[in-house]
């Protein structure tokens, strides 16, 4: 489903990813981890279209980045730190506004259902603008999966969630897992990540340098990994 080839991300002088090599399968679910300034969150821009390698090949369902990139587009849903919803639309205005972006006909009767997936039916009609932080979390992930995609790409999504929005966002992954879909999540948070990822990567220095199953939803299992390859606690 994703396979990256010798991706090399460049700003300047700084080198944010050295040569680094990935393939996630249909059906996985993955969790990103690694300290600050390893590369996670520019990874996930890159597998995004977000933001141009330096050199490498990306492939997403056997469609090269490079040349196919608003098919690729199609297949992503992504859930960076910023909501990227228009703060001045209610919840519905702006899941209109996304699906239609994505050619989406049952977009009216889709973004309902998400708003009421997320638990915001009473805030329809309200601009998000005046949403508390958990709220306006919970409008960016029906944003993220408004268009059905099948890869989800999250960055940090459980960061100053409250245990409902939590929950809500866990379920969506879950599901997502259960339809056979793809997920990467870049997290430190080693609880939700035990909880809902089949495998996890370690990335240190712009590289992967681990890469193992989780079994059994082993917090422990994902502690002491990061322990024997990063040390300190994930961050």
């Amino acid at each position: 489903m994703i396979k990256v080839d010798s991706l090399v991300k460049k700003i300047g002088d700084k080198m944010i990813l050295r040569n680094l090599h990935l393939e996630v399968a249909a059906g996985d679910t993955v969790a990103v981890l690694g300290p600050n300034g390893a590369g996670k969150s520019t990874l996930l821009k890159i597998l995004a279209t977000l933001s141009k390698p330096t050199s490498g090949e990306i492939s997403i369902n056997q469609l090269s980045l490079k040349k196919n990139v608003n098919k690729v587009r199609e297949l992503l849903g992504f859930l960076p730190h910023a909501s990227l919803l228009y703060e001045h639309f209610s919840p519905l205005e702006n899941l209109v506004f996304f699906g239609k972006l994505y050619g989406m006909k049952d977009v009216e009767e889709r973004a309902k259902a998400l708003v009421r997936q997320v638990g915001l039916s009473f805030f329809l009609n309200e601009p998000v603008k005046g949403f508390s932080r958990g709220m306006i979390q919970r409008v960016a992930i029906a944003r993220a999966i408004v268009h059905r995609p099948s890869i989800l790409l999250l960055d940090e999504p459980h960061t100053g969630l409250d245990q409902k929005a939590i929950g809500i966002l866990n379920d969506v992954v879950l599901a997502h897992q259960q339809e056979g879909k793809t997920t990467l999540i870049v997290t430190h948070d080693i609880k939700q990540a035990a909880l809902l990822c089949n495998r996890a990567i370690i990335i240190k220095g712009g590289k992967v340098v681990d890469d193992f199953l989780i079994e059994d939803q082993s917090e422990a299992l994902l502690l002491e990994r990061y322990h024997q390859v990063i040390g300190g606690d994930p961050e």
